[in-house]
């Protein structure tokens, strides 16, 4: 099956004050947007992302719900450079001081944008600067995220790092091109649980035909969440083995 992440989407009680931060401190641009009756999707990235590239969704509800922010979902993370001088101008730009490069061993560190979600920024030499370099979700059975992500959507383990304490596991399709965004599957030794949250909302894939991908789903027993016929046949809803949703959309 081919499919690329596509993007990653996120909830936000205020899409103005987080487009204007994610345009002003990031460079991004928006992509697309779809206005919907109850609620808006912005679709986000920098202006020469790559065509695997993928893309931040924002979602905002019209009826000013808050949300939580939960802890199965970690964080995205942004390509630059040189995190030192990119962690640098976000603080001359004013950005909230989270966890700076010292903190986190020279190689990466944090921010939080308007709503708490929070964006690693590491190191890369290829990439559109600020693109989407993966993201990262809590599991709770490593070898049985790995392996939903290998059998479900022919996914390789790219890169690992078993660390004292928890482990780390990146999984994106074998033929995909390094500026494509991979998953990054946190998994802690402790035994621990996590909550959802709905502050975050999903990974997408693109994939290309949406009826065939789903057939396929179905034929390697992943989760009936929401087909394409409950979805007008525009696109598909898959959860892991850990209840992180991920959704299927037909791209060119």
């Amino acid at each position: 099956m081919s499919a690329t992440l596509d993007h990653t989407m996120m909830r936000v009680e205020d899409l103005e004050a987080s487009l204007d931060w994610y345009q002003t401190h990031l460079d991004y641009e928006e992509k697309g947007r779809w206005e919907a009756d109850t609620f808006t999707n912005v679709y986000l990235g920098p202006e020469d992302m790559h065509d695997a590239g993928a893309t931040l969704e924002l979602t905002y509800n019209h009826d000013d719900r808050t949300y939580e922010m939960g802890d199965a979902w970690g964080h995205i993370a942004v390509r630059v450079d040189d995190v030192y001088d990119a962690y640098d101008e976000l603080m001359a730009q004013g950005v909230e001081d989270y966890r700076d490069p010292d903190s986190c061993g020279g190689s990466y560190a944090f921010v939080t944008d308007p709503d708490g979600h929070e964006v690693e920024i590491v190191e890369r030499d290829y990439g559109a600067r600020w693109s989407i370099d993966h993201t990262m979700v809590r599991v709770e059975d490593a070898d049985a995220a790995i392996g939903w992500w290998s059998r479900k959507f022919d996914y390789d383990l790219v890169r690992r790092s078993e660390l004292d304490t928890f482990a780390l596991y990146f999984m994106k399709p074998g033929d995909a091109p390094e500026e494509a965004m991979t998953m990054e599957l946190t998994y802690n030794y402790d035994g621990r649980s996590y909550d959802q949250g709905d502050s975050w909302g999903h990974v997408c894939v693109r994939v290309d035909d949406l009826d065939d991908a789903w057939d396929d789903l179905m034929t390697r027993d992943a989760a009936d969440y929401r087909d394409p016929a409950s979805c007008d046949d525009m696109y598909a809803f898959t959860k892991t083995n850990d209840g992180h949703e991920v959704e299927l959309l037909e791209r060119e």
